[in-house]
C-alpha cells in the first residue's frame, strides 16, 4: 500500500516520521487536543510513542495513520488523518482527523480525509468509512459533509470527557458514493 499520497491542492499525505516529534508536540498542546489521547503527549518521549504507536498500528495492518503535510515542504504537519480497520470482514473503517490550530479554518482536514477516502477504497480495499463527532463541535461535522460523508445518526451519550457524557453524530462514505465537490 502506498504510504504518501498527494492530492490535487497540494497537500500531501505520508506516514508519521520520528521527524514530526515537534509538530505532535504542537498539536497536543492545544487544549482541543489534551482529551484526544490515551495518555498525555506533553513531552519528546510521549511524542515519540505516539508515533511509534501509530507506525506499528500500521505496520500490524490494524490503523494506517497518515501526518497531513504542505507539499512544498514535507516538514511541518497541518494535521492528522487515519483509519482503522473496524471490521476486515465486512470492509469497514473508522476515520479519525484533526489539525493543528494554525491549519483550522483551511479546508485542510476535509481536502485530507477526501484524500484518505480515496486511499482508503483504492489501497485498503475499504468499502464504508465511518467517523463520528461530538453534535458540540460544528467545524467536525463541515469536515465530514465537505469530504462527502453522510450523516446517519446520532449515538446517545456515547464519548466522556471531563466527567461529562456526549452525543456522537455518525456519518458514514461509501466506495460507491459520488465524489464530493471540491471546496
Amino acid at each position: 500500500m502506498r504510504e504518501r499520497v498527494e492530492d490535487s491542492s497540494g497537500l500531501v499525505l505520508r506516514r508519521w516520521a520520528t521527524r514530526d516529534v515537534a509538530s505532535v508536540m504542537t498539536a497536543f498542546a492545544d487544549p482541543l487536543m489534551r482529551e484526544q489521547t490515551n495518555e498525555p503527549v506533553t513531552t519528546v518521549q510521549a511524542a515519540e510513542r505516539w508515533i511509534a504507536d501509530r507506525g506499528a498500528e500500521w505496520d500490524a495492518g490494524s490503523a494506517f495513520a497518515f501526518s497531513v503535510v504542505d507539499g512544498d515542504g514535507y516538514d511541518t504537519a497541518l494535521g492528522h488523518v487515519s483509519v482503522g480497520a473496524a471490521s476486515r470482514r465486512h470492509s469497514v473503517g473508522w476515520v479519525s482527523y484533526w489539525t493543528t490550530p494554525a491549519a483550522r479554518g483551511r479546508g485542510v482536514a476535509s481536502r485530507a480525509c477526501r484524500a484518505l477516502a480515496l486511499w482508503a477504497f483504492r489501497e485498503a480495499e475499504l468499502f464504508r468509512l465511518e467517523l463520528g463527532h461530538r453534535v458540540n463541535n460544528p467545524g467536525s461535522c463541515r469536515v465530514a459533509h465537505a469530504a462527502g460523508f453522510a450523516v446517519e445518526g446520532l449515538q446517545r451519550q456515547k464519548l466522556a470527557y471531563g466527567g461529562s457524557r456526549y452525543d456522537v453524530e455518525l456519518h458514514a462514505r461509501l466506495a460507491t458514493d459520488p465524489e464530493p465537490l471540491r471546496l
